[in-house]
């Protein structure tokens, strides 16, 4: 791996922190669904980094989404409850998103937050 993917690693896993961050700050300010936008981002760019650590390179969403399954969900690297934790967090963005008369609520984004925090952590250990 060359200094530069390197950097681009890091630099993906730092937006993944980064993000988290920005859900805290949402959901202090009871934002549940920009809230939920940001616990999806940040699990995103740490699979996006996962990715990269290991040499696959996706164009889209929803291709990172299906090679993180099969290359980690379904071969067992990963636990499978990152995978339906993974896959439930891109549809809850979608539904945040772009639904028309939908919010979430405490209830729904307070557990997700732990659940995405133990989810980078877990990341961070495989790319470190």
């Amino acid at each position: 791996m060359t200094k530069k993917q390197d950097e681009y690693i890091k630099y993906r896993f730092k937006r993944a922190e980064e993000s988290f961050d920005d859900a805290l700050i949402m959901i202090e300010n009871k934002r549940w669904n920009t809230a939920i936008n940001r616990l999806y981002y940040s699990c995103f760019y740490a699979v996006i980094s996962l990715l990269l650590k290991n040499d696959f390179v996706t164009r889209t969403h929803d291709g990172a989404r299906t090679k993180f399954g099969n290359e980690f969900i379904k071969t067992g690297i990963i636990d499978k409850k990152y995978g339906k934790l993974y896959s439930k967090m891109f549809d809850f963005r979608q539904k945040g998103d772009y639904g028309d008369l939908f919010d979430f609520d405490d209830k729904t984004v307070l557990p997700l937050a732990g659940q995405v925090r133990e989810f980078i952590s877990l990341i961070s250990q495989k790319i470190s």
